[in-house]
């Protein structure tokens, strides 16, 4: 049943494990990466996909247990860009990334 939950939500959930390997995409990661493969993308190095820069970043993120978080804009489309490591056990197991549209123009609040 989560893994429906999952697949439903408009957002891309993209997950690798510690070798970089694509382990898991949900129905929007899959249609989101369509003109890379899209779910023949299961089981590749995502490493492969990314600059020298990004294959850092994403190692750097797993070493040190660091969040990358930014938003981006590509076709008049804004999206938040939110990737992190996921933990088996308390050890590092890989990387989860999710993205998902957000209005250009979006409220922002303080709370106490």
């Amino acid at each position: 049943m989560i893994e429906k939950f999952f697949s439903d939500i408009p957002v891309a959930i993209t997950v690798s494990d510690k070798e970089g390997r694509i382990i898991y995409m949900n129905d929007k990661s899959e249609k989101v990466f369509e003109k890379q493969g899209g779910k023949a993308l299961l089981n590749t190095d995502m490493f492969e996909c990314h600059s020298v820069i990004s294959q850092e970043k994403i190692r750097n993120m797993m070493s040190d247990n660091s969040t990358n978080a930014y938003t981006i804009e590509k076709s008049g489309i804004k999206k938040m860009i939110f990737q992190t490591p996921w933990y088996l056990n308390n050890e590092v197991n890989g990387l989860v990334e999710f993205s998902f549209e957000i209005p250009t123009e979006m409220s922002h609040f303080i709370r106490n």
